[in-house]
């Protein structure tokens, strides 16, 4: 019996029964449809729309949110939040969340590979394609940041940094929640996602945030890209950039929840009290230089 089947096979009847039916659709299909169906601005359809959203979630909380009316359900997916709901930890030894997130696997990348759930090793290689020379991973700290679709859906920059380039990788949109990462193998590997490199300043440290897409998320904006990065992106697969990002400015959003996977400096270790399955914010110290 392979990983996947007997991953399956030892989960709950609930957990089979949410695979099935996040991962055994038409993904690129449906990806394209919803986002197509949450940018129609009828107040209806918006509605109904944010409604059945909140049926199959219990932590979506908009009094956060800059406005309090939305003109259609992607409107609400990329709200904005008021100013100050995310203060940044002023420790400049701290590199701080990026996202709000669900912390997932952590650790440090040996031999080229690092994981997405425990028995689940995928290589840098492969996740990174072209980049993996250049970025020099080997030794460094690594960290899966889970955005839930019910989370603010911005990324921001964890230091004063400034972002070198872009790749755009085509791929699947499969589900990226706990059960599919039990269940899929190499399964960031084998989604839709953009790999951004980054140096930090003024040290000029490597960094790479990669942005993975999962099933409904139509799109991944990067703040200063002309075009959305998706299913029908058909521009450069390399794109230079050389933009500075204070700390906690803006990098880009996900047009729906999905993944963060940040690569740092092995000078820098998890946050104290931080582990797996931990909810955290963007802005919060993530981690902490100790040397």
């Amino acid at each position: 019996m392979g990983n996947s089947t007997k991953a399956l096979a030892d989960r709950t009847f609930g957990e089979r029964l949410n695979f099935l039916l996040t991962n055994r659709l038409p993904r690129r299909w449906l990806t394209l449809f919803m986002g197509r169906f949450s940018r129609i601005e009828n107040p209806l359809v918006r509605s109904l729309s944010i409604g059945l959203w909140r049926l199959f979630v219990d932590d979506l909380r908009l009094e956060e949110a800059s406005k309090q009316s939305f003109t259609s359900l992607h409107d609400c997916f990329v709200r904005e939040l008021k100013p100050g709901a995310r203060p940044i930890d002023p420790d400049p030894a701290a590199l701080v969340s990026p996202c709000d997130a669900v912390i997932g696997e952590h650790g440090t990348v040996l031999e080229g590979q690092v994981l997405q759930a425990k028995g689940f090793p995928y290589t840098l290689a492969e996740l990174l394609g072209n980049d993996y020379k250049a970025a020099h991973a080997e030794g460094m700290r690594y960290v899966t940041l889970r955005l839930k679709s019910s989370m603010y859906h911005h990324f921001h920059a964890p230091c004063d940094a400034r972002m070198i380039d872009v790749t755009y990788i085509s791929g699947d949109t499969w589900n990226v929640n706990p059960v599919a990462l039990k269940t899929i193998e190499r399964l960031f590997c084998r989604n839709e996602r953009a790999v951004m490199r980054l140096k930090s300043e003024p040290r000029g440290e490597p960094m790479i945030i990669v942005a993975v897409a999962a099933i409904l998320v139509a799109s991944m904006r990067i703040r200063g890209l002309a075009e959305p990065l998706n299913l029908e992106y058909a521009g450069p697969r390399r794109i230079l950039c050389d933009r500075p990002l204070p700390r906690g400015d803006e990098i880009g959003y996900f047009e729906h929840g999905s993944t963060l996977i940040m690569f740092i400096p092995p000078a820098f270790e998890l946050a104290p009290g931080l582990d797996t399955g931990d909810t955290i914010r963007m802005g919060r110290q993530l981690f902490m230089r100790t040397s």
